[in-house]
């Protein structure tokens, strides 16, 4: 038996250098021996890398930003200046017409009051005149009527006419065989209309069915 075993020859697979080498290769990861020398715990995880810093909000932004926000504050300079321009013109506009209307107001009333002049100088005359004064204050009151007709004052037509509440006031109702129910009998207060406008309504006296 001896002699057999010191006949055998150890395999390729069993050289005592190679399995040695292949050991200090792998290394044992329970061998304290091994962490004492290296300091590193296996089985520790690696430290992630730490990420950029964000830039600061404070910067100043990129050139092209600055461009388009430095016409964006043009364009609203720009749009504030015609607002305020336009209202300017408004308020102008405004006070012209206040003024514009106040001088025609003016000039309207100058011109009735010319006009009515020649009527009070003929109510004096037939205040100064002996006797029956009638027909001068006849005359005088045609005249005053044709001077405030050409200025658009017209009377209301009511004798006779039937009831219209738009320029007629009824104060009384009378009644009567002879007309229509609603047909005005006679006429307290005449109305008048000023270029088409009711400005004064008739005081009138209804007719009505007993």
């Amino acid at each position: 038996m001896s002699g057999e075993k010191k006949k055998r020859k150890p395999g390729p697979k069993e050289d005592p250098i190679q399995e040695a080498q292949a050991e200090e290769t792998k290394g044992a990861p329970e061998d304290p021996a091994s962490v004492e020398q290296t300091g590193e715990d296996p089985g520790a995880v690696e430290d992630l890398p730490v990420d950029e810093e964000v830039p600061s909000t404070d910067e100043e932004p990129p050139p092209v930003l600055a461009e388009e926000l430095e016409a964006l504050r043009r364009e609203r300079d720009e749009y504030l200046d015609a607002l305020r321009r336009l209202k300017a013109e408004f308020e102008n506009s405004r006070k012209r017409q206040e003024r514009e209307r106040a001088r025609i107001l003016d000039s309207a009333s100058e011109k009735l009051m010319v006009e009515l002049l020649p009527v009070l100088d003929n109510l004096d005359r037939a205040l100064e005149a002996e006797g029956d004064i009638r027909e001068g204050v006849r005359a005088t009151r045609d005249q005053l009527a044709d001077v405030l007709a050409r200025e658009g004052l017209l009377p209301v037509a009511s004798d006779g006419q039937p009831f219209d509440p738009n320029v007629h006031e009824a104060v009384m109702g009378q009644p009567s065989d002879e007309h229509e129910e609603g047909t005005i009998l006679q006429t307290f207060e005449r109305g008048y209309v000023l270029n088409g406008k009711p400005i004064r309504p008739a005081k009138v006296v209804v007719a009505k069915q007993v």
